[in-house]
């Protein structure tokens, strides 16, 4: 038995949510690894614990926060609701959720590259009158280019692969808010569901096999072009 159009549903969804969850937290991930390698602040501390509370909060938790802050009845999503725009039960609110649980591993890899950076070069730049966004965009960004390579493609991984947050927060519903790992839960539920679970799981890990593969090759082309500079 192979695979229906509800199942494809769920892994083009999967792969949709995996890319905006990525793309749309990425810049704020730069300037929060950015913040915390830089910076010095009151609060640091503060934000590099919320930052990685996903990592040690169950995502159950997670869903149920952003339930209770995004959803139609909560602070933000009545807000949000008043403008036509609804989180909770969309694939919206999947790529949210798929979001703030991949943030943290993203700002790590990022934050990294940024630490490593010879802060000697920045400073050489802006002794000679660069702004700290021309050193920024100019020193510091293709430097740190393949860390940031490296910290999306395990925030897609992470994206993609999200159930718990998710499903809380969305719920699993075909077609709309079905992703690999709800519909690989659903299947393992009903009597001879497991065929169908097992492609997806093969599915699921031909994808990260290929994000790595291309992160792998992007990152290397990166860093023969910094390493001519």
């Amino acid at each position: 038995m192979g695979l229906g159009p509800s199942e494809w549903q769920a892994v083009f969804l999967s792969i949709k949510v995996g890319l905006w969850a990525t793309i749309l937290s990425l810049p704020v991930g730069i300037f929060v690894a950015y913040a915390l390698a830089r910076w010095e602040f009151r609060g640091k501390q503060f934000l590099n614990a919320l930052v990685h509370l996903p990592l040690v909060l169950p995502p159950v938790v997670t869903g149920y926060l952003l339930l209770l802050v995004f959803g139609t009845r909560g602070a933000v999503g009545s807000f949000l609701a008043d403008l036509g725009v609804v989180l909770a039960f969309q694939w919206t609110g999947a790529v949210l959720a798929a979001a703030i649980m991949a943030f943290p591993l993203m700002v790590r890899a990022i934050r990294l590259s940024i630490e490593a950076v010879d802060r000697k070069l920045e400073d050489a730049a802006a002794t000679l009158g660069a702004s700290p966004i021309q050193v920024f965009r100019r020193i510091t960004l293709p430097l740190i280019l393949p860390g940031v390579v490296a910290g999306s493609v395990l925030a897609f991984a992470k994206a993609i692969g999200e159930f718990g947050a998710t499903i809380t927060f969305v719920a699993n519903i075909p077609g709309q808010t079905q992703t690999i790992p709800s519909a690989i839960y659903a299947f393992l539920q009903v009597p001879d569901g497991e065929g169908v679970a097992l492609r997806l799981v093969a599915i699921s890990i031909l994808i990260a096999i290929a994000a790595v593969l291309v992160s792998e090759s992007i990152a290397q082309r990166v860093a023969r072009k910094v390493g001519e500079r």
